[in-house]
C-alpha cells in the first residue's frame, strides 16, 4: 500500500476524542471531540498545508535572515520564508518520522537532527501525542548526542477551530501580560511591551474581529488560552512551565486559498521567542548528553 503525502498515519482513540497524527512532522492530521474539530485539519494524502500541526524544532518561529552567532561561530541556515528572508520552524516540519511505541490512545515517534551547515548538532526529538479525558496532550523531548552544546527551542503548531465561522467571530482569552512588538513588512522582533491599552490584551475574554495578530505573547498569567464560538462550544489549550512564550497568529491568507483564511487560530506554546538564537531570550542550551522536555494539551471547552 502507497504510504500517503503526509506520512505514515497514526489514529487514536479515548472516549469521545479521536486524533490522527502523520510522521512527517510528527503532525497533528486532526482532532475532534464527539465528532466536532478542535483543530484545523487536511486530508492524509495532502501536502501539509504550511506548518499546519506541525512540530516545530530545533527552534520555533524564526531565525532573522537565517544568520546567528553561537559559541563563537557565525552560522547560516537555509531561508525557508523567502518573503521576509528568515529560517522558519527548524529543521523537522517536512522530516518523516519513525514509530517508536504505541496503543489504541497514545503514538511516540523520534527523529534525529543530524549535524549540518548552519547546525552542527546532533539532536534527537521524540514526540508523544497521547489522549485520555483531558484532551490530546504532546510533549517534545530533545535529547544532544553530540559533543557540543546545542541551542534548542520548540513548539507545535495547531490551529485550533472554536466551532462554526471563521477567526472574525470567535472570542478569545489569553492571559498574558506583554506582547513582543515587531516590524510590520518582516515581522522582526523588537521589544516585549505591555499589552495594556494595545488590541492585543485578550487578558479578558474578548471577540478577536477584525484584529490582525501575528505576534508571540509572554508574561504569562495563566498557561492557557481558550476559544469559544458563539453558539457556545469552545477549545482550550495548556502548556507546561517549558513554555514561557505563545505565538498567536489570525492566519491571514487572503491570497493564498479563501478556504485557508483566518479558518483557525494558530497557538503555539514556544520553549523561546522569535529569533531567540539571536537574542538569547529564553534559549535553551543543552550540554551533551543533555535533554529537555515541553508539552501542552488541547481539549474541548
Amino acid at each position: 500500500m502507497t504510504t500517503p503525502l503526509s506520512g505514515t498515519q497514526y489514529d487514536l482513540v479515548h472516549g469521545d476524542y479521536r486524533a490522527s497524527i502523520a510522521s512527517v512532522g510528527a503532525s497533528l492530521r486532526a482532532l475532534t471531540f464527539a465528532g466536532r474539530h478542535l483543530v484545523t485539519t487536511f486530508d492524509a494524502n495532502e501536502v501539509r498545508p504550511v506548518f499546519r500541526g506541525a512540530t516545530l524544532a530545533p527552534w520555533p518561529n524564526r531565525i532573522v535572515d537565517g544568520k546567528y552567532r553561537f559559541a563563537g561561530e557565525e552560522h547560516q541556515v537555509a531561508l525557508t520564508e523567502p518573503d521576509r528572508s528568515h529560517a522558519l520552524h527548524g529543521l523537522v516540519a517536512w522530516t518523516s518520522f519513525e514509530h517508536v511505541a504505541s496503543s489504541e490512545s497514545h503514538v511516540v515517534l523520534a527523529t534525529t537532527i543530524e549535524a549540518q551547515v548552519g547546525y552542527p548538532h546532533r539532536v534527537r526529538i521524540e514526540v508523544l501525542f497521547e489522549l485520555s479525558d483531558a484532551g490530546l496532550y504532546s510533549a517534545v523531548t530533545a535529547t544532544n548526542l553530540g559533543p557540543d552544546a546545542a541551542p534548542f527551542g520548540t513548539g507545535p503548531h495547531p490551529y485550533l477551530v472554536a466551532g462554526e465561522g471563521r477567526v472574525d467571530d470567535w472570542t478569545l482569552t489569553l492571559p498574558t501580560q506583554r506582547v513582543l512588538t515587531v516590524t510590520p513588512d518582516r515581522l522582526i522582533p523588537i521589544v516585549a511591551v505591555s499589552v495594556d491599552d494595545t488590541d492585543f490584551d485578550f487578558r479578558e475574554p474578548r471577540a478577536i474581529g477584525e484584529t490582525f495578530i501575528d505576534h508571540a505573547f509572554t508574561g504569562v498569567i495563566d498557561p492557557r488560552v481558550t476559544l469559544t464560538a458563539p453558539e457556545g462550544t469552545g477549545v482550550v489549550m495548556t502548556w507546561d512551565d517549558a513554555c514561557r512564550w505563545v505565538q498567536v497568529h489570525t492566519a491571514d491568507q487572503p491570497d493564498v486559498a479563501s478556504d485557508r483564511h483566518r479558518s483557525g487560530l494558530a497557538v503555539e506554546p514556544m520553549t523561546c521567542p522569535p529569533d531567540a538564537f539571536n537574542s538569547g531570550i529564553d534559549l535553551l542550551v543543552l550540554a551533551p548528553g543533555a535533554s529537555t522536555t515541553a508539552g501542552w494539551t488541547i481539549a474541548n471547552l
